[in-house]
């Protein structure tokens, strides 16, 4: 305590110079879309109105905010006319007296386009902003208890607060710092009575990510200080403080209920002791449901991740440190427990029967527990067999257990690192398997959100994928909610297929708007005799602050895509649909037009939006400026999907705000079985003759005319004249040339592209690869008469 008060008096009055940290990092979004980097102030109070300044750029043309969940109205937008309006936009928000409490995520809509994700933060408390200086006992800024405060420090500031607190009374300073998904800003907290000792402290509470929460009992009448800085005095952010009286436990146990129950919870570790709380749970699923703990005194302004399901629950009944004393239950079901100290093991036991599968999932950190659970199911015996411990990127554990017999097996859960208290709680599940299926949009650029932005009278195109779980078949996409005058055209997605692209096209007239479209994927499918069916949605994560080696330090997750329509591009695409199909080892060369507006020539990078399996094509390729036609090159390999797809080319052009895109309607390619197997059989050539390649050819599929063959990738010098051959021909010999350049060697590159013309339109076969030797001459050796009579005449000489 002596150690830390001394500290506070040196950082109080002298200053050392510190390092910059990486604050947020964010790969840029498509130029036209604007991007936002935070709020000022970053939140309000509910029930008010209040002006913010949105800051970021390309935000000239704003025209609103698409808020995720309701509750918050812009009311007005006004351009600060003394500052850039391109990257300030002044904003008037009305927040309902019942809107949520806590953050809210948005994207700001613009003309042409939409940003990525920002939030948004919601309290209860009477805001305030941050007076400079504020750095000293002295000079500390008074508030009242009840206060929100937004401020921000830089590196080595502190930022002090003089609050009046009377003996008895609760004083809980809670921080929101990289929360707000602005910077890797990593905030302290601490509570100082006059005297500058410290009373409470935090850096990171695991409740709140890295962001704090300290609390005391007030021991006297008298001011108290609230102390704001960056842990390790190297990083600037914004935050926001809550000082209040609001109860502020750490845990709430159990973790999560069922649906329509009503529960009482535990309220574990506020500073006024554990406490009940009753709460009546949804009959719904909730998106975000959270309790926010709140009494005569106020509401916490953080809320407990709370799982809602279909199980009750079952509490652990210590002691349960072994499977003899193993609390009881019946899968399927839900268990929980606190690791309430350090080493503690916690169990649990069922019976099952062989045959049976359950997954078995704990719910810990996500749920904002410091637990970072182990877990493992154990027979009869003690013997283990099945175990877990983090899963993907989380540390949460989940297991699938295939019951080899019938048998009492035991859930043990613990932590990877042996710690405990009795904030270490956790949950865990035990279910049937069940199938689902979620879709997901996958970046086109890494950390860059996908966003559905389309053009009035244009198209635009995503690709989603679907990641199916216990279950198979084929996906029907249903995209419920889109903007006024936009229509979808969503092909279905194959069972042996993972993604599909879906065409959003907006009527000429389409308002300028966007809105946040459900994705909902049904599918169907057999399990034995019984047909079940299976919906899901989207699932899409915004990386909002990333730290070192590019690991995500805070993200956030929503379920529905942001969709807008966008002021008129200068131009469309339309794909000349091939008449013949692209076939396997073969190339097309696929037609695209241009339509352009009046004047319009820059000119139109293309690329395919989606390439059908086993089909790839050239990155991107343009038409030049002033042109109407272009042309993208495809190729199929040998195991190339067959059947027809839907494919788009989407266009980009630059503009002086930034690319500006536009997708080409549907268009169907056929991928077909090539027409025929050439088999070419072993061939040589000495230099500077001739030669003869032979080539077995096995009939595929019947073609009308000629097919018409020559050989590409020929070594050094060497020539072969192209040949024909038509549907019944069973073999084709091709003469080759070498001359005396032609290296020597195998050579095993050459290839055969033989085209066929189908209605004026070429289908190409490019097949290989064909091995051709190359030898040098043979140099023949003189005879043994003509080697003796050459002496000989020497000798008559003589």
């Amino acid at each position: 305590m002596q150690g830390r008060t001394a500290g506070y008096r040196r950082l109080i009055g002298i200053f050392t110079v510190g390092t910059l940290l990486a604050l947020l990092q964010s790969a840029s979004a498509p130029a036209a879309d604007p991007r936002v980097g935070g709020f000022t102030p970053p939140g309000g109070s509910r029930g008010t109105e209040l002006t913010v300044v949105l800051s970021g750029d390309r935000l000239s043309d704003l025209q609103g905010l698409l808020f995720y969940d309701q509750g918050i109205e812009v009311t007005a937008i006004d351009h600060d006319k003394k500052a850039d309006k391109n990257r300030n936009a002044k904003i008037t928000l009305k927040i309902a007296p019942d809107c949520r409490l806590g953050l809210h995520p948005v994207r700001a809509r613009t003309a042409t386009g939409i940003s990525d994700l920002a939030l948004f933060s919601v309290g209860a408390l009477t805001e305030m902003e941050e007076k400079e200086p504020n750095d000293t006992p002295e000079t500390a800024q008074k508030i009242d208890l009840g206060t929100t405060v937004n401020g921000s420090v830089r590196n080595e500031e502190l930022d002090i607060f003089a609050v009046e607190v009377r003996k008895g009374q609760h004083l809980t300073a809670e921080i929101e710092g990289l929360r707000l998904g602005r910077a890797l800003f990593d905030p302290f907290v601490a509570i100082l009575d006059r005297n500058q000792r410290e009373l409470a402290s935090s850096d990171d509470a695991p409740l709140l990510y890295a962001d704090a929460f300290a609390s005391i009992v007030a021991p006297a009448d008298g001011t108290y200080y609230v102390v704001v800085h960056e842990s390790t005095f190297n990083t600037s952010g914004s935050y926001r403080l809550h000082i209040g009286s609001y109860p502020r436990p750490r845990a709430v146990y159990p973790l999560g209920g069922k649906l329509g129950d009503k529960m009482k919870l535990r309220l574990i570790g506020d500073v006024g002791g554990d406490s009940n709380y009753e709460v009546t749970l949804p009959k719904q699923p909730v998106a975000r449901f959270a309790i926010f703990p709140q009494n005569d005194q106020g509401i916490a302004p953080s809320g407990h991740p709370f799982r809602l399901s279909e199980f009750g629950n079952v509490l652990e009944t210590e002691p349960n440190d072994d499977a003899a004393k193993a609390t009881p239950f019946t899968a399927p079901q839900a268990v929980n427990g606190i690791l309430n100290k350090p080493g503690d093991v916690d169990c649990f036991k069922f019976k099952a029967k062989k045959g049976q599968q359950f997954d078995v999932s704990v719910f810990a950190r996500s749920q904002r527990s410091p637990v970072d659970s182990v877990l493992s199911v154990r027979n009869s015996k003690g013997s283990a067999i099945a175990g877990s411990d983090d899963v993907g990127n989380s540390p949460d554990s989940s297991l699938r257990l295939n019951v080899p017999a019938d048998d009492e097996y035991t859930v043990v859960v613990k932590d990877m690192l042996d710690r405990g208290g009795d904030d270490f709680v956790y949950r865990v599940e035990i279910s049937e398997v069940k199938p689902s299926v979620v879709m997901g949009l996958p970046e086109l650029r890494r950390y860059t959100d996908v966003v559905a932005v389309v053009p009035k009278g244009n198209s635009m195109a995503v690709v989603m994928n679907a990641s199916r779980k216990d279950c198979n078949g084929d996906i029907q996409l249903d995209l419920e909610n889109l903007p006024a005058g936009v229509t979808a055209t969503v092909p279905v997605m194959p069972g042996n297929q993972s993604t599909v692209p879906v065409l959003l096209t907006a009527k000429a007239d389409a308002p300028l708007g966007g809105s946040l479209t459900d994705t909902v994927a049904h599918l169907k499918f057999k399990r034995g005799n019984d047909e079940l069916a299976v919906a899901g949605h989207l699932n899409q994560l915004s990386w909002l602050i990333r730290g070192q080696n590019n690991q995500l330090m805070y993200g956030w997750n929503e379920q529905r895509m942001a969709t807008v329509v966008t002021s008129e591009a200068p131009f469309r695409l339309e794909i000349v649909e091939p008449r013949v199909p692209l076939v396997r080892n073969g190339s097309m060369e696929l037609k695209v037009r241009a339509i352009r507006a009046k004047d319009f020539k820059a000119p139109i990078t293309m690329n395919m939006a989606f390439n059908p399996p086993g089909v790839g094509s050239s990155g991107t390729v343009t038409i030049a400026e002033g042109e109407n036609e272009g042309s993208m090159p495809l190729t199929a390999n040998k195991d190339a999907e067959l059947g027809d797809w839907n494919i788009t080319i989407i266009g980009t052009i630059a503009t002086d705000n930034g690319p500006v895109q536009a997708a080409s309607p549907f268009a169907t390619l056929k991928v077909a079985e090539s027409f025929f197997t050439l088999t070419p059989k072993p061939a040589s050539v000495e230099q500077d003759k001739s030669g003869e390649i032979v080539i077995d050819i096995e009939q595929n599929t019947p073609f009308p005319g000629k097919a018409k063959l020559e050989l590409i990738a020929l070594p050094v010098e060497a020539t072969a004249e192209p040949v024909e051959f038509g549907s019944d021909a069973e073999q084709v010999k091709i003469k080759v040339k070498a001359t005396k350049k032609t290296p020597a060697a195998r050579h095993k590159a050459i290839m055969a592209r033989v085209v066929v013309m189908i209605d004026g339109e070429p289908v190409t076969h490019m097949l290989g690869p064909i091995e051709l030797r190359v030898d040098t001459p043979i140099v023949k050796k003189s005879s043994d008469k003509k080697a003796e009579a050459k002496p000989a005449a020497a000798d008559k000489k003589k």
